[in-house]
């Protein structure tokens, strides 16, 4: 935050303060009832700030209790309203461009230093040498112990054309290394893939909602349909949190005709309400497509999907979306700062709210609760087919989602998998091409090896978490003294396995495994194209576009989707 000169920092809040009262006291000259409740806390507010500042036993830090303060104010509105100070905007730029100054790498906390987790195919940080599992050990001479992500992320940043130098260690190399690297514009295509799933299927996955990114996806429908003869498309949103809403009623229309309503806010402040409908001519309106979403598709992504769905022009497969229906505006603050404020609720064409939850109701501790079945209405497509609100997109064709082991989540969870790639790469210089690579049985059973001399690696075994409940039942119960012998032996026999329990688990943890490996020999893309040989919903996504007639009847009504099923909702 950017301080006037010649003012400490207790000046200068000061200052901000007694500004407030003063400028709000003019505003709220009259009767009006609300005005006066505002200007009065302000006051109370202000003279609070200034005996705690001069009184406080200890030396107290007054920007940190501020912004303490208005944080604690927003989150009791909802999450998405948020202050941005000054240094955050740089953060807040990339959410909605997809564009920062930099070297192009993800990085994660590894005990006392930050470790690079995945340098970007093409990027600086990539053509500089720097590898996925390199730990950060300076930037620019200053060491990076103990320093947060966020820390070493900032350092990293940059102007484009600026040089950096990172000083790494890296597994197999018994000296530290100086990487010169030269920041540019980082520019994350929204689109990481696209391409064929069959001779007539194409996809194209969107990660994100940010500038120009309808513009991707209409490349990307183009090229599959002019040059790879695409007959049907799977357009895949699923974790894709959304973003800018003018791009998802851009996406929206290149599938629905010019006209066409997409998506329509309602707030307070009655002249922002607006109807978004389709600008322009569509590039295609008759082809078969299925929408593919999960619980973390949100905002933007539930626009696009809900108005495709709303319209009978794709039918959504996966699990309920996420219920992100809040509308931010972002309004400039003092000092360079900003605040993000919600403004308004999105509502699809049939009338449905997509937001999940009412932060305005909470209960009485606070938490807030998903709207309950029983309020849940009825809404019609265009065509005429029943759907329900309740918040987020109900899919026309319900999949369970993966559930994971005790075992692959404890794995994740330490980054297992992630250390095992990283010895792996520095003894193989290749493996095979996505299409072909399979982690085979020996692979496996050196990773099991791998895992089981870990001293640190803790897990606990489903059957265990449940024994556990059992005991503590039969204790408070007094059943516990009748069997203790039992409960004894059932225990030594449920004691966790590691070995066993990666056997058990093998066809799970061997695609993660096998994931990691192709991000680090073949980067994103690789990945994706490993992924997409095994996607079940993907699959299914794919068969539901191959079955025509049960397409067209979910479509036309004749069938019923589970999108007007209060079982799937």
């Amino acid at each position: 935050m950017t301080r006037r000169r010649g003012l400490s920092p207790r000046g200068w809040v000061a200052t901000i303060l007694a500004s407030l009262v003063i400028s709000v006291t003019f505003i709220a000259a009259g009767n009006d009832k609300r005005n006066f409740e505002i200007v009065k806390n302000l006051d109370i507010f202000y003279s609070l700030f200034r005996e705690l500042n001069s009184y406080y036993v200890d030396e107290t830090d007054p920007e940190k209790l501020i912004t303490t303060g208005i944080e604690a104010m927003l989150e009791s509105l909802d999450p998405y309203t948020t202050y941005i100070p000054e240094e955050d905007m740089d953060d807040f730029r990339f959410m909605t461009t997809g564009e920062y100054g930099g070297i192009g790498s993800l990085i994660t906390k590894r005990g006392d230093f930050v470790v690079v987790s995945e340098p970007y195919e093409g990027m600086p940080a990539q053509q500089s040498g720097l590898r996925a599992g390199d730990r950060i050990l300076k930037i620019d001479g200053e060491t990076m112990e103990g320093k947060e992500t966020g820390q070493v992320s900032e350092k990293l940043k940059g102007p484009a054309g600026t040089e950096v130098k990172v000083t790494v260690e890296r597994p197999g190399s018994d000296k530290e290394l100086e990487i010169n690297i030269e920041r540019r514009v980082i520019q994350i295509n929204p689109v990481p893939y696209y391409g064929m799933l069959d001779e007539k299927t194409g996809v194209i996955i969107l990660n994100n909602f940010t500038q120009n990114c309808a513009a991707e996806v209409e490349k990307a429908f183009k090229d599959l349909k002019q040059n790879q003869n695409m007959e049907q498309l799977v357009l895949d949103l699923r974790g894709n949190p959304g973003g800018l809403m003018d791009e998802s009623v851009k996406i929206a229309n290149l599938f629905l005709p010019r006209g066409s309503e997409v998506v329509s806010t309602r707030g307070k402040v009655e002249q922002w309400d607006k109807t978004y409908r389709a600008p322009r001519e569509p590039i295609d309106t008759l082809m078969p497509m299925a929408v593919m979403i999960n619980r973390g598709s949100a905002s933007a992504s539930e626009i696009v999907a809900g108005a495709l769905q709303d319209h009978d022009r794709a039918l959504i497969i996966g699990q309920r979306s996420f219920g992100k229906g809040l509308v931010q505006t972002t309004r400039s603050l003092a000092y360079n700062s900003s605040l993000k404020v919600t403004t308004a609720k999105y509502y699809i064409p049939s009338g449905r709210c997509i937001q999940a939850v009412d932060y305005a109701k909470r209960n009485e501790d606070g938490s807030v609760a998903l709207i309950p079945d029983s309020l849940m209405k009825e809404f019609q497509t265009k065509g005429g087919r029943v759907v329900l609100d309740g918040g987020g997109i109900s899919p026309d064709v319900t999949l369970e989602p993966e559930k994971y082991s005790n075992i692959t989540i404890a794995l994740m969870m330490q980054q297992s998998i992630f250390d095992f790639a990283t010895e792996y790469v520095v003894k193989n210089t290749s493996i095979p091409q996505p299409q072909n690579f399979s982690v085979s049985d020996e692979l496996y059973q050196n990773f099991i090896g791998y895992v089981k001399s870990l001293d640190d690696f803790q897990y606990e075994s489903e059957s265990n978490d449940q024994f556990k409940k059992l005991k503590s039942a039969a204790q408070k119960e007094e059943y516990y003294e009748l069997g203790e012998e039992a409960f004894a032996e059932l225990e030594k026999i449920l004691q966790p396995n590691v070995e066993r329990s990666l056997e058990l688990a093998q066809d799970e943890v061997s695609e993660l495994l096998a994931m990691e490996l192709m991000r680090r020999y073949y980067y994103q893309r690789g990945a994706i194209l490993y992924n997409l040989r095994f996607d079940k919903e993907i699959k299914k996504a794919v068969g539901t576009l191959n079955d025509a007639a049960a397409y067209q009847g979910m479509l036309q009504g004749s069938i019923l989707s589970h999108a007007g099923d209060r079982r799937y909702n």
